[in-house]
């Protein structure tokens, strides 16, 4: 199945003369009213899921889109989520065109076809006025924690192609004018360990949908139309230019750097990163050629990762939408690690390969603003899967969160989610009462950080025991290396997973695996730190 094509800027070129101004309130006016739809659209989708994991642990985003399918305004979600999104949009519009008009919705998850790994659902659905006209797409992307496959939970270490992942979704349309399509969903609730729970969080995106397209309707009878379509490229073109001139105040340049995934002998991803006036190249097409386990990233994920990193170094108070991107090339080569191929396995690359992409681009940026990027933070989402299909379907997924890597300016932060997640913590009563699990320990794993003037941020330990028989996955990453200091600070401690036997034994576990667990047995988890910066005496 042909894979959607991802321009290199990331978004259009700028608009051609002539689009109406907006005066710098009513920019201000218009920019934070989209991003409140957005916003909006997330409160409604958290509240109405079923699912612990996007109730509890907010694993889900939201953003809205001009007619032309442009983003012009994202929530402060999942920022993997954030810069993929749009992907998933461009194939809804290539796969349906015409048909795509308001009313109608698409959902997707395939990583091949604007997708990133299969628990991510995308529901893309256009918003028209009063009479019919377009106004735009609004979307919203959920984590489901089980969608079928090899393993509960969707990610198991065993994959060797992404069928065994759980069920490919490309786009279709699971909505039109007569309301939810009961087919589509019965297909997709039928291919989970939990169909009941993926109903309910289906119900909550449609449900977030509804509030953007409800609320975007709004903007345009206060805008009109046209107006709202004119104010959604000015939004855009502002962004653009606060990024370009951040960008221009970077010294030219050009910096190399690699990092390894924990995968074998090590897994190499290599980026050559030039600054050139206003505008950032980031080339990876030295990195390794994709590998039958789960680790690959397809092309959407690496330029997602890319724009975080982008973002976060150039001016983050800029309205997130397309223009931000528009100063920003990405360069991949199809087949490698960062640019997978059908039929490779994806789980693990949108939520641990992700987060190397990160740690590499801060490592070249770092050789090009030395007094601006951090050490490496945890560089792992602890991803941690149990469930069982029987006597009691269930389907527990979260990630940990662990030490963030020290900055010029201050000490890392500890117990906090880093880089490409956002998520909360599954709050241990709420753990207890939704699933056969009891929490053992929840705690700070002190003096894990790495030492220097800055020191990195200290990681944590969670401790779950399992009450009925379960299968365990692990997909986490810096378990044979901790997070890389910078400026002669210290590297942050590698993460530990380790396996409490019934008797009370203990076993080490390696970074990634899919095991059966017996009741009783416990499972822990202790996180990296992160990474301390300067050299000298632990400050403050």
């Amino acid at each position: 199945m042909p894979e959607t094509p991802m321009p290199e800027t990331l978004a259009p070129e700028t608009p051609a003369p002539g689009v109406p101004t907006l005066s710098a309130v009513a920019l201000e006016v218009v920019r934070h009213a989209l991003d409140g739809v957005a916003e909006e659209m997330g409160v409604a989708l958290r509240r109405a899921a079923y699912s612990p994991n996007i109730k509890e642990r907010v694993d889900c985003s939201a953003a809205v889109f001009g007619p032309d399918g442009q983003m012009v305004a994202q929530a402060e979600h999942i920022p993997v989520h954030l810069g993929s999104m749009p992907a998933s949009v461009a194939a809804a519009i290539a796969s349906f065109g015409d048909r795509l008009v308001p009313g109608v919705q698409v959902a997707l998850n395939d990583p091949y076809q604007g997708g990133t790994h299969l628990p991510d659902l995308t529901l893309v659905a256009a918003v028209g006025d009063e009479h019919g006209r377009l106004l735009g797409y609004v979307a919203n992307r959920a984590h489901h924690a089980d969608v079928g496959g090899a393993a509960p939970g969707s990610m198991p270490a065993s994959a060797v192609d992404v069928a065994a992942e759980g069920l490919r979704v490309p786009p279709v349309l699971v909505a039109d004018a007569d309301g939810p399509r009961e087919d589509v969903l019965a297909l997709l609730a039928a291919n989970s360990r939990t169909p009941a729970e993926r109903r309910g969080d289906l119900r909550a995106q449609f449900a977030a949908n509804h509030v953007g397209a409800v609320r975007l309707r709004e903007l345009a009878a206060r805008l009109g139309g046209e107006g709202l379509a004119a104010a959604m490229l000015a939004v855009c073109d502002y962004s653009e230019r606060r990024v370009r001139a951040a960008v221009a105040a970077i010294p030219d340049g050009t910096a190399t750097f690699s990092d390894q995934m924990e995968i074998g002998d090590g897994l190499t991803i290599r980026v050559e990163l030039t600054v050139d006036g206003e505008t950032v190249l980031a080339d990876f097409s030295a990195s390794d050629p994709q590998v039958p386990v789960n680790v690959n990233a397809v092309d959407a994920v690496t330029r997602s990762a890319s724009m975080f990193v982008f973002r976060m170094l150039t001016d983050p108070g800029a309205p997130p939408n397309a223009g931000c991107y528009r100063p920003l090339r990405v360069h991949t080569r199809p087949g490698t690690v960062v640019h997978a191929r059908f039929p490779a396995p994806v789980a693990a690359g949108n939520v641990e390969t992700s987060q190397r992409i990160v740690d590499v681009l801060l490592g070249a940026f770092a050789r090009l603003l030395p007094d601006r990027v951090p050490a490496a933070s945890q560089g792992t989402m602890n991803n941690v899967l149990l469930g069982a299909s029987a006597p009691i379907g269930f389907s527990y997924y979260e990630t940990l969160a662990g030490g963030e890597g020290a900055t010029p300016q201050r000490p890392g932060m500890s117990g906090v989610h880093t880089g490409m997640t956002n998520t909360r913590n599954t709050p241990a009563e709420a753990v207890e009462l939704a699933y056969p699990l009891r929490v053992w320990r929840y705690e700070l794993r002190e003096g894990t950080g790495g030492t220097g003037m800055r020191p990195g941020g200290d990681g944590l330990v969670r401790e779950l025991e399992v009450l009925e028989d379960a299968t365990l996955t692990l997909q986490t990453e810096r378990r044979a290396r901790g997070p890389w200091g910078l400026a002669g600070g210290g590297d942050g401690a590698p993460g530990r997973n380790v396996l409490v036997r019934a008797g009370g034994g203990e076993e080490a576990l390696p970074a990634k695996g899919t095991w059966q667990l017996r009741r009783g047995e416990r499972i822990r988890i202790e996180t990296p730190g992160g990474g301390g910066w300067g050299a000298g005496e632990r400050g403050c």
